[in-house]
């Protein structure tokens, strides 16, 4: 019997109304070398407005990570939104895989539109992206907003138990779902309170369009992020950072934010969300934005530099 209605494509089409009616247009961009970068970007760029830079994490497209954002956001912003490599309509016939690479060419797109100077908001993945935009462009990049990131993170910690899944392939099969079993695991690991009853073909739907295609490359990209990776090879970066985490987040612990507070020492403020998973993006986003408007539209006193995400509450 033939498939008459896809919720999945449905939701699409309204996250692109909601995009456009909030003064974005979609562009893309090919950067010469096999690599097509798909964005969101403002219809008339306003140059007395500062730029903002969103970047997604592993999952759907950057649209259905955004959309509660958008709106708001564009009101104070010059909006950017790109899907990363291997998802929405990016691609590269390169062979890089590594969050530094992505961030090249999220750079490189957006010195194709003219932008010269940005802040920058990642979730997941996009906040390992953003890390590395802020550390290869200092210059650039303006302020930082890393949410639920886990860019301290070391090789070590997965063989030393800090994670829920115990191999990266285990990691894979639940951030890559390939059945609604697997979906309903990486839901149940984002969330705090994760939706359930979830009909089967909902789920089926969701991952026919957004868990399929390019899981090749999605893999490698999940493989390269751990890797070898060092916590005494990290980076530290200059500008002011926002780390925002999800106080039971069971993808990046909270430790992991804490590293990463400890690794920037003054130039960053941790903020903790009670009662909420991985995904703040969507589970907490009303809070989420509050903390993203105090922090890039009015910053905090430089005297407040963790906090818990009770104590910033509006007056």
């Amino acid at each position: 019997m033939a498939k008459c209605f896809s919720f999945t494509s449905s939701r699409n089409s309204c996250y692109k109304f909601s995009f456009s009616n909030a003064g974005l247009k979609s562009s893309t961009k090919d950067l010469g070398d096999g690599t097509i970068m798909y964005s969101w970007i403002p219809k008339t760029h306003k140059e007395n407005r500062p730029t903002l830079l969103l970047i997604h994490g592993i999952g759907a497209n950057a649209m259905w990570q955004w959309n509660e954002f958008i709106s708001p956001l564009s009101t104070k912003f010059n909006i950017y939104v790109p899907d990363l490599l291997f998802f929405g309509e990016s691609y590269t016939t390169r062979p890089e895989r590594t969050e530094a690479f992505q961030a090249e060419c999220v750079m490189r797109t957006m010195e194709a539109h003219g932008v010269k100077k940005m802040s920058i908001v990642g979730i997941s993945y996009g906040g390992f992206v953003g890390y590395s935009m802020a550390v290869q462009f200092p210059e650039a990049i303006e302020k930082l907003v890393i949410g639920c990131a886990g860019v301290c993170l070391e090789e070590k910690d997965m063989e030393e138990g800090m994670f829920k899944v115990k191999s990266v392939e285990e990691a894979v099969s639940i951030l890559l779902p390939q059945s609604p079993q697997k979906l309903r695991e990486l839901m149940k690991l984002s969330f705090y309170k994760p939706q359930k009853n979830v009909p089967s073909c909902f789920l089926t739907d969701f991952i026919d369009m957004m868990c399929v295609e390019n899981r090749r490359e999605r893999i490698e990209l999940i493989q390269a992020l751990h890797k070898d990776r060092k916590l005494s090879e990290l980076p530290k970066i200059t500008q002011s950072t926002l780390i925002i985490w999800g106080e039971q987040d069971q993808v990046f612990p909270l430790e992991l934010g804490h590293r990463l507070k400890r690794h920037l020492g003054e130039n960053a403020e941790l903020v903790i969300i009670k009662n909420a998973g991985h995904a703040i993006n969507i589970e907490t986003s009303k809070e989420l934005y509050k903390h993203l408007k105090a922090f890039l539209v009015n910053p905090l006193p430089p005297s407040k530099k963790e906090v818990n995400g009770s104590s910033l509450k509006d007056d």
